[in-house]
């Protein structure tokens, strides 16, 4: 097996988005935050009985309370609903219910049922586009009590795509290894040792025309790219969109639920993430062997539990596999397997076919079994499903009663994996470390996984931005109160909010835990905005705000009135793209629903307000940079400067329009100007001198690298390709990038001159090598060099090219770099990142005059202050650099492992942060003297944002 390699330069782009409220930031344009267009305007006093919430940027309603109307259709309860719809139009402004609303899912509890409704708009499903019909039957009918959720009465896009699924498939993967960042060298073909195993390529899954609803729609191809990270083989699950018409992605984000945030991962670290699975078997096969045995094991903790069981005589021992619960219903089972020595890879996307559910010769599990996680992840799951159907009368994760599978004791390469996660089929539970026990050893990891099956089988949150978070918050609330209510915590006690506390073998609960619903975060100090590269948007980062205004709620309502109210928000009331203030007015309308007095109405609004959930709360996110551009609502590109002036791409106010470049100066004076055409392709990748832009089009035929004089005049086309183009560089007409000419061969770096009609393409001497991340001053061209020997493996190097002459020189390193780049040039100096040791991911900031002398490091690797160094950019008075510090094993994220930007004077004397903004800090460029230009996710959007001088330390 290949073992993982440092992660070092990659790529210089942002996801950056618009809109931080709730759905459409997703549907907006990929990245910050995930909600809909601008920030919700004030929230609406609580409705009046028939009350009608006004939807955001469409003429349905959000919210309808307080109905009692009789529906006169007969037949299903999806049929009578679309009948209501139909019969108030002038309410709903649906003109076609039983054409556009396909019905989705009905659940019945009692006499109440509740019908969730799936958007298409012409045929084709909208993304999110959910309404929600809740109904009670009365006298051999129904009569209507309330709707909610989002249809997009705005939608007029057409629905015939431009390009095939094929090359949509092929963009797809193309840009999830672009934001996995496979060493900024791109994917290599070949193995780095004789004998050893190549991580296969991504594949991708189309899975159908999807409308994005963002204002008249865009129409996307939706593909799940799976398989191994090229660079550290990691497991990767990433839903992609793919504009259909121009074949550029707009929407990218992970699949992966896991309960912490995925770290950067390292040789040698332990890591925490997740991966998403489909089970061999149907989750409503019922498994064989003899039903309701009673057997016994020892938890991690030490305490003796009793454990469902069966014998299967197949194998001649007692297996962990509980018939009991579902034994009136589906028959079906809570298996728990083992799979210790798989790779949290090899349990992504498949089943492995050669594990075994956990056995024993007795009845009495003994020590291996609780060593491997697997006495309580058996345990923890019977007391999940007990929850759920005692508390809520729901059968099963799915409340059909579907099969419940647990596997335990997965790694990561044979290291410990500190994390678990729900893959849409299953729990998966890592095999801990030496200070973390196996993650099954929390109940409230467990409750959290199983959580997260009961949100994609009602609301279906989509995992990314405030959704995601949202999603994340739901699992912690229903985990801590399975945990809370087992062990008996007072939820007055100051611990009662601690998640994973019991995870730890010497650290007390409260250093344990990894995340704290009593940690009075609030969304005007707290809120993180970040792109979707990093924790999906930040899910686990923003999580405990929503959480926290929950975890109050049951603190002062009760365990039982709480729970029943979040609940009926989940399963009755919350759809796919909710954001935080969505799930306030679903939270607040289930309360009345259930006749909760108006002392407690007021004690709930209470607990958002105390969060900072509440009208507007957006606009409180205060930033110490000058804003050049805002909403950007863009995703896979970077900023450009030079001369004074900067480029960066744009959308429209709803992100449905094709990017277009635009650009100013960067001291924020005189009028911005559009530079590319509006013409249906996405224009990207910008670069100035402050004469000339140039930048990348994607369209429908491949990818065209055009150019044109700020002071105006015709766009020129310098060169075409079938694939991407990163790293445009622009300097005195002379034009530099870096991409990948064909399938399956590394990125090569090459320039164009001024009449040149073919680059020239910087010699790699093999098809395994790779040359990126290249740098453009003076006539000079710096580069990073990836360079592969038989026997021994890749060696990394970086190289000035003189343009003129032709000649090119290899700068000395320090020591033996296992990864370099990006680089960054000015007049007298070459800056370059280096690896030398695979650590956790610190690497330093290497100078040398360009010649090749004088070179040292501004800030080393192996350092108590080095720093975690991603990009770098440079003027002829300053290098700034990207660091970002992963989160440690077990620890929850927060502001200090988010993207910042440090700077050195060019004599590296002293350092200091560029901006105190709590936001991710992302794709940027120097703008002369100490002045940065970069896009900023502090307010929740992507803007564009610069500051003329280090703010400091940050305290």
């Amino acid at each position: 097996m290949r073992k993982p390699r440092a992660r070092t330069g990659r790529p210089r782009t942002a996801g950056v988005q618009g809109g931080i409220t709730g759905a459409a930031a997703l549907i907006s344009a990929a990245a910050l935050v995930v909600p809909a267009a601008p920030a919700h305007a004030a929230t609406p006093p609580p409705p009046a009985p028939g009350g009608v919430v006004p939807g955001q940027r469409t003429a349905t309603p959000a919210l309808v309370e307080g109905l009692r109307e009789p529906v006169k259709a007969t037949g299903s309860a999806a049929d009578a609903a679309r009948a209501h719809l139909a019969e108030k139009r002038s309410r709903y402004r649906i003109a076609d219910p039983e054409r556009d609303l396909r019905p989705l899912r009905t659940t019945a509890a009692g006499a109440s049922e509740t019908v969730r409704l799936q958007q298409r708009h012409r045929g084709v499903t909208v993304l999110g586009g959910q309404y929600v019909v809740r109904m009670e039957k009365k006298d051999g009918g129904r009569v209507v009590t309330g709707t909610s959720g989002k249809y997009f009465t705005g939608l007029s896009t057409g629905v015939e795509p431009g390009i095939g699924e094929d090359l949509a498939v092929e963009r797809a993967v193309e840009a999830a290894e672009a934001r996995l960042g496979t060493g900024g060298f791109g994917r290599d073909d070949g193995t780095e040792d004789e004998g050893a195993t190549v991580v296969p390529p991504l594949t991708g899954t189309a899975r159908g025309l999807v409308v994005l609803p963002r204002g008249a729609g865009v129409l996307t191809h939706h593909v799940t790219v799976r398989g191994a990270d090229p660079a550290t083989g990691a497991p990767v699950l990433r839903e992609v969109y793919v504009d259909a018409r121009a074949g550029y992605p707009v929407l990218q984000y992970s699949g992966i639920k896991t309960f912490g945030a995925p770290a950067a991962r390292t040789p040698g670290t332990d890591t925490r993430a997740g991966a998403a699975a489909a089970p061999a078997r149907a989750a409503d096969d019922p498994a064989p062997g003899e039903p309701g045995v009673q057997g016994s094991g020892v938890r991690l903790d030490g305490k003796p539990v009793g454990l469902q069981l069966a014998r299967d005589d197949s194998r001649g021992e007692f297996v962990l596999r509980d018939h009991s619960r579902m034994r009136d219903s589906t028959k079906n089972v809570l298996a728990t397997w083992d799979a210790r020595g798989k790779n949290v890879g090899d349990v992504s996307g498949t089943w492995p076919e050669d594990i075994k559910e956990f056995g024993s010769p007795t009845a009495a599990f003994g020590k291996e079994a609780t060593e491997a996680g697997a006495v309580d992840a058996h345990w923890a799951a019977g007391k999940v499903y007990d929850y759920y159907k005692e508390a809520h009368g729901r059968n099963s994760l799915n409340g059909r009663g579907m099969t419940v599978n647990s596997l335990v004791g997965v790694t990561y390469f044979g290291m410990p994996y500190v994390n678990a996660f729900w893959d849409g089929s299953k729990m998966v539970y890592g095999s801990g470390d030496t200070e973390y026990r196996p993650l099954s050893a929390g109940l409230d990891v467990v409750g959290h996984e199983m959580t997260h099956g009961v949100v994609e089988n009602s609301a279906d949150l989509v995992y990314a931005g405030q959704p995601g978070a949202l999603n994340e918050a739901i699992a912690d609330y229903f985990g801590n109160a399975v945990k809370t209510d087992a062990f008996g915590i007072p939820m007055d006690s100051p611990d009662s909010g601690l998640l994973g506390d019991t995870l730890c073998r010497t650290k007390s609960p409260r250093e344990c835990a990894i995340r704290d619903l009593n940690d009075g975060r609030t969304t005007s100090k707290s809120f993180l905005g970040v792109g979707f590269g990093t924790d999906n948007g930040g899910v686990h980062l923003n999580s405990t705000i929503f959480s926290g205004a929950l975890w109050d709620i049951r603190e002062d309502l009760g365990r039982t009135l709480a729970d029943k109210i979040v609940y009926k928000a989940l399963t009755e009331y919350l759809t796919p793209l909710d954001g935080f203030t969505d799930g306030r007015a679903a939270v607040l309308a289930a309360a009345r629903a259930l006749g909760v007095p108006a002392k407690d109405l007021a004690t709930v609004t209470r607990s958002f307000g105390a969060h900072g959930i509440v009208p507007n709360w957006e606009r409180a996110i205060g930033v110490d940079s000058d804003q050049l551009l805002g909403r950007l609502n863009v995703t896979e590109t970077n900023t450009g400067s030079g001369g004074g002036w900067w480029a960066v791409s744009k959308s429209d106010e709803t992100g449905s329009e094709p990017y277009s470049i635009w650009a100013g100066r960067v001291d924020g004076t005189g009028e911005k100007k559009l530079i590319s055409p509006n013409d249906g392709r996405y224009h990207v990748n910008p670069a100035t001198d402050g004469k000339t832009v140039v930048w990348a089009a994607h369209g429908s035929g491949g990818v065209d690298l055009l150019s044109r004089p700020l002071a105006g005049g015709p766009v020129k086309k310098l060169w075409h390709n079938r694939k991407a183009v990163y790293d445009v560089r622009v300097e005195g007409g002379v034009v530099a990038f870096s991409a990948s000419i064909r399938g399956g061969v590394p990125l090569r770096v090459a320039y164009l001159r001024p009449g040149d009609e073919e680059p020239t393409w910087m010699d790699t001497g093999g098809r395994r090598n790779a040359t990126a991340m290249p740098s453009l001053t003076g006539g000079k061209l710096a580069y990073a060099k990836r360079t592969y020997v038989r026997l021994r493996g890749y060696t990394y190097s970086v190289h000035v090219r003189d343009i003129a002459t032709g000649s090119t020189t290899e700068m000395p390193q320090l020591g033996k770099p296992i990864n370099v780049g990006p680089t960054a040039l000015t007049g007298k100096h070459v800056y370059w990142l280096a690896d030398e040791t695979a650590d956790q991911g610190q690497r330093a900031v290497r100078r040398a005059n360009l010649d090749g002398s004088g070179v040292v490091d501004l800030s080393k690797e192996q350092a108590p202050d080095a720093l975690f160094a991603t990009d770098v950019t440079a003027s002829e008075e300053a290098v700034t650099v990207t660091s970002q510090v992963p989160a440690s094993p077990g620890a929850q994220p927060g502001n200090e492992t988010l993207a910042k930007l440090w700077q050195f004077p060019a004599d590296g004397a002293r350092r200091a942060r560029v901006s105190c903004n709590r936001g991710e800090q992302a794709a940027a460029a120097a703008a002369g003297g100490k002045r940065v230009i970069w896009v900023d996710g502090t307010t929740g959007h992507g803007d564009l944002v610069t500051r003329g001088r280090p703010a400091g330390n940050c305290g």
